[in-house]
């Protein structure tokens, strides 16, 4: 039996929605608990302050979805393509997104927080002013980026491309400056003088 979008105000939990179709459908207010999406197919899907604990969004097809409010909290995106959404006000924190596309990407608003994004391709992506504590972005590619007032303290960078990213204001306290290459990066000047401390300079107050 074809499985339709939940009516608004809905708890779902430990259900097996894998190969669903809610192209263009419209979310308000759900919440899914324990909930699997293998495969599913959610182009253009809206979302508003739902929320999606703990699911397996494995292989879901979302491009061009528009994500309000709504809160993704330890999921998995294992093989997403997300390429084409928007994310405003969202929160994604504990989240994995192993082989997922986001590019292109919009978000403001948003927490990133405790996710992993190991090897994501982020390059060129507004990230300004966003919550990205303890977030795994190690071989990430992060070319270009906006940072500029990103929390990023405690973030992990190993390995992570930055050339052309603007970290100019961004919190990166508890940062590793020893695990990427800063050559093109753009840095404060309280950022250039940890940067240089780190590296063994003696710097003048």
């Amino acid at each position: 039996m074809e499985v339709g979008p939940p009516l608004p105000d809905t708890l779902l939990e430990g259900e097996d929605l894998a190969g669903v179709e809610w192209d263009w459908a419209r979310l308000e207010r759900v919440t899914f608990l324990d909930c699997r999406f293998d495969d599913a197919s959610f182009a253009e899907l809206v979302t508003v302050r739902c929320v999606f604990d703990q699911c397996l969004l494995t292989g879901v097809a979302m491009a061009g979805a528009r994500h309000e409010g709504t809160a993704f909290l330890s999921c998995r995106f294992d093989r997403a393509n997300l390429s084409g959404s928007t994310w405003s006000g969202c929160k994604l924190t504990g989240s994995q997104f192993p082989g997922a596309t986001l590019r292109p990407l919009t978000t403001a608003d948003t927490d990133w927080s405790y996710t992993s994004l190991r090897g994501v391709d982020l390059s060129g992506v507004d990230l300004s002013g966003q919550k990205l504590v303890e977030a795994d972005l190690t071989d990430a590619d992060l070319r270009e980026a906006d940072l500029t007032g990103a929390d990023l303290r405690h973030a992990r960078l190993q390995s992570t491309r930055l050339r052309g990213a603007d970290l100019r204001g961004a919190d990166t306290d508890g940062v590793n400056w020893h695990g990427f290459d800063v050559a093109g990066v753009r840095l404060d000047v309280v950022q250039a003088v940890t940067f240089a401390r780190a590296h063994g300079a003696l710097v003048a107050d």
